[in-house]
């Protein structure tokens, strides 16, 4: 089975004219469809399309090909980073959703074992019912009442990554239980059991590999560590020095234009995706990536 892409880089997307929304959402699908590296949604209440990418020059890419390719002429959010939420411990809940409101009511317990995962092993779900005190049949629901806590986050909005969640026990009535009360119980559970067990936010760091005259050396360097850089390594290739750092990848916007600025031109950078670390707590608003904005 193939890698999923990992999607560092998120940004809004809306048609300059109306008239293109169909054909905008019809472009967006066939890029997708063409580059793994490329993804879209869409909110279905809002109609608000998010395309996603895995850096920052795929914002630009992403509006040359509307433009030239399809026609469509859009105003295009600032990147955001694609941040990810993570629990912080192991707990464990107990729910139950009831709701009478004459005739057939509805009803499901569950009980939840909510835990932090292996970093990159993503997210898990078993069952341990025996003795159906769940039916099999409603298993899915919880499952899926699971799965829609992961996709949208319970702090800020951004997915849950690396978190295992087992059912372990639970209840149900022969008249008012159903797929969708187990559903609904399901995620409520968990974002009571996420609340109580506390939710750590992640932000990608980001490989950067720097190539310098060494006369800018000391401003890169300065440069980087503006940006809560650490320096890993830092070597002679030829008459350039080498300069290895991990960043977070909020920091890293517009970062091109400023090396090429401090090394008059001569500076050259690589990124690579590292993995996904705590932001620090002691930082302020501006870790978060650079505020929403819209731009032609």
């Amino acid at each position: 089975m193939s890698k999923r892409p990992i999607w560092l880089i998120e940004f809004k997307n809306e048609p300059r004219f109306a008239v293109d929304a169909e054909r905008l959402v019809f472009a967006l699908a066939q890029m997708a469809s063409e580059d793994n590296t490329f993804a879209y949604s869409k909110n279905h209440e809002s109609g608000e399309l998010t395309a996603k990418g895995s850096d920052e020059q795929c914002l630009d890419v992403t509006v040359d090909i509307l433009r030239r390719t399809h026609k469509v002429e859009v105003n295009v959010g600032a990147p955001q980073v694609a941040y990810r939420e993570a629990l912080a411990r192991a707990t464990a809940i107990d729910f139950t959703y009831k709701k009478q409101t004459g005739g057939t009511g509805q009803f499901a317990r569950v009980k939840l074992h909510l835990e932090p995962n292996e970093p990159g092993a993503g997210n898990e779900f078993l069952s341990e019912i025996v003795g159906g005190v769940v039916p099999k049949e409603y298993i899915p629901g919880v499952e899926k009442g699971v799965q829609r806590v992961w996709d949208s986050g319970v702090l800020i909005g951004f997915p849950m990554v690396d978190t295992k969640v087992t059912l372990f026990d639970g209840a149900y009535h022969e008249v008012d239980s159903s797929w969708m009360a187990f559903e609904i119980a399901a995620r409520t559970a968990m974002r009571e059991g996420a609340a109580k067990a506390g939710v750590k936010l992640l932000e990608p760091i980001m490989d950067v590999e720097v190539i310098s005259p060494g006369d800018f050396v000391g401003s890169v360097i300065e440069d980087l560590n503006s940006r809560r850089g650490q320096i890993r390594s830092q070597e002679m290739r030829g008459n350039a020095t080498v300069l290895r750092a991990q960043v977070p990848l909020a920091r890293l916007f517009g970062y091109r234009s400023r090396l090429s600025l401090i090394t008059n031109g001569q500076g050259t950078s690589v990124t690579r995706f590292s993995n996904y670390a705590q932001v620090p707590t002691v930082n302020g608003p501006d870790d978060f990536g650079p505020a929403v904005g819209m731009r032609g």
